[in-house]
């Protein structure tokens, strides 16, 4: 039954207002604390907050979807899954910023922290989000909030030059993605994605297919910039290595999670008419060489970088490639092989950033030979990078190796050998440079033998990583059965029966 204005029950809501209210309180206390004071407190507040949201997000499990506001908003086992690794994401960060002091984010120090948390409220928006309103203004509190994030430190040259590219690329794709929005109501009158689903089958059989294919270019596009697909991904290299190093891994990570999961909702739902074996013209094509080719030019790219930051961009990019997979190929276990893979992915680059974030502070360089010898210096460190840098690589026993294999799986499941084969040749290409930074670390010799010091908390984040990374990789058919059990609501019920077809 659907809920109109505030007639439902809060409880439902309980993350995403945990996050809100800390925001707002959290900005309010800066506000009062002397320009001199330490602002770890709100950095403490604001993962209490996160946790405490993970909590209830984790709590709404088992109850049947639950839509407010006339169905614009659904809580529904997709979103709330997609919630939990957002939070994850996000304390992992909060964890990992912990040791920056005053001076590097030059006295915004407070501001840095609640917009992390506005940040998060946009992406469990987008998740949420079952009209083209709402998941345009998650969207864009999301990626507001990640502009000034990227540009926080104003007197860096390289921080205001990737803030500049991100606003400017990030405010062309919102332009495309509102553009092909206007064309979606304009053929259906509505913003509501499921009477869109209904109404898109009408124009189709009406002869506006080509406006409906125009919008759902134009809102490609601008998902390609969000999800940083290629050929969109021009920003991505030049943002992650102006950014802070959490700033990059909150990027790398929460956001591009929230930016698929929108592209899902999107996908899935409103435009679910256009994979129909006796409509499609190829869409599912258009998103297969949009997989090959961020998996291609990511790949062959990263081969060339020496900066540690400018690789793991062009890893990102392929890793976006591989993530497409299953969702351009509507593969047999799509929600359970996507969430299992960003879960892998959670773990190995959150973890991959924090041992990259200790050691470039250390050397004072992002150069790959910083990391010459740091089996020498900090020996449990060199293991942890090799662990994450083997899970990239996708080789056993590890997360990264389970999370392709059923990616691959859903290709081939799909007989669509080829985009398998790309997902192979790119995965071997990728070891090249991942064993590069493995080089550096046990066959190079160090500038310096003194042991690396590991702040408690980047620490903490490293466990993590390592104890996710194998522990996934240990048990991945536990993990997947346990995925496959939940029931992603009943927005998705035509997409799972496409996938049977």
């Amino acid at each position: 039954m659907e809920q109109y204005l505030l007639d439902f029950d809060l409880k439902v809501m309980a993350p995403e207002l945990v996050i809100v209210s800390a925001a707002a309180l959290l900005s309010v206390m800066d506000l009062f604390l002397k320009e001199t004071a330490s602002r770890k407190v709100i950095a403490v507040l604001s993962l209490a907050a996160v946790l405490a949201a993970g909590v209830f997000a984790v709590m709404g499990f088992g109850h049947p979807p639950y839509q407010i506001l006339g169905d614009t908003y659904r809580i529904d086992s997709f979103s709330l899954t997609f919630k939990v690794i957002i939070l994850a994401g996000t304390a992992l960060v909060l964890l990992l910023s912990l040791h920056l002091n005053k001076e590097e984010i030059e006295t915004r120090e407070g501001e840095y922290y609640y917009l992390l948390l506005t940040a998060v409220l946009g992406g469990m928006v987008m998740v949420s989000s079952a009209d083209l309103i709402t998941l345009f203004v998650g969207l864009e509190l999301l990626s507001l909030s990640s502009y000034v994030l990227v540009g926080i430190r104003r007197k860096d040259l390289k921080s205001n030059e990737a803030a500049w590219k991100y606003v400017v690329l990030g405010g062309v794709s919102s332009a495309f993605i509102l553009y092909g929005m206007s064309f979606v109501y304009g053929l259906t009158g509505s913003t509501n994605l499921f009477v869109i689903r209904d109404r898109l089958m009408q124009a189709l059989y009406s002869g506006y297919d080509l406006f409906v294919y125009l919008a759902l270019f134009l809102m490609v596009v601008g998902f390609g910039f969000k999800i940083a697909t290629a050929p969109f991904q021009m920003w991505t290299p030049d943002v992650y290595q102006g950014a802070m190093t959490p700033v990059t891994a909150f990027l790398a990570v929460v956001s591009k999670t929230a930016a698929f999961a929108l592209v899902m909702r999107i996908m899935l739902i409103a435009f679910l008419p256009v994979f129909s074996p006796q409509i499609s013209v190829g869409v599912e094509k258009l998103l297969m060489i949009l997989a090959a080719l961020s998996m291609i030019a990511g790949n062959a790219v990263a081969l060339k970088q020496t900066n540690a930051k400018r690789l793991m961009a062009y890893s990102s990019i392929a890793q976006a490639g591989y993530i497409l997979v299953p969702l351009s190929t509507l593969g047999f276990v799509l929600f359970p092989s996507l969430a299992y893979y960003l879960l892998a992915y959670l773990f190995m680059t959150l973890g991959a950033f924090a041992v990259l974030d200790v050691v470039t502070r250390e050397g004072k360089n992002e150069e790959l030979h910083v990391f010459a010898g740091l089996h020498q210096r900090s020996p449990w460190l060199a293991f942890a990078m090799s662990v994450f840098l083997i899970s990239l690589a996708g080789l056993p026993v590890t997360a990264g190796f389970f999370g392709k294999f059923y990616l691959i799986i859903n290709a081939i499941g799909r007989e669509q050998h080829w985009l398998a084969g790309v997902m192979i040749l790119t995965t071997v290409v990728s070891y090249y440079y991942y064993f590069g930074i493995i080089r550096q670390m046990y066959f190079r010799s160090p500038a310096s033998l003194r042991p690396i010091p590991v702040p408690w908390t980047a620490g903490l984040v490293i466990v993590v990583g390592v104890i996710g990374t194998i522990g996934l990789g240990l048990l991945p058919d536990t993990v997947l059965q346990s995925l496959g059990k939940i029931d992603w609501g009943s927005g998705f019920d035509l997409a799972k029966n496409a996938v049977r077809q």
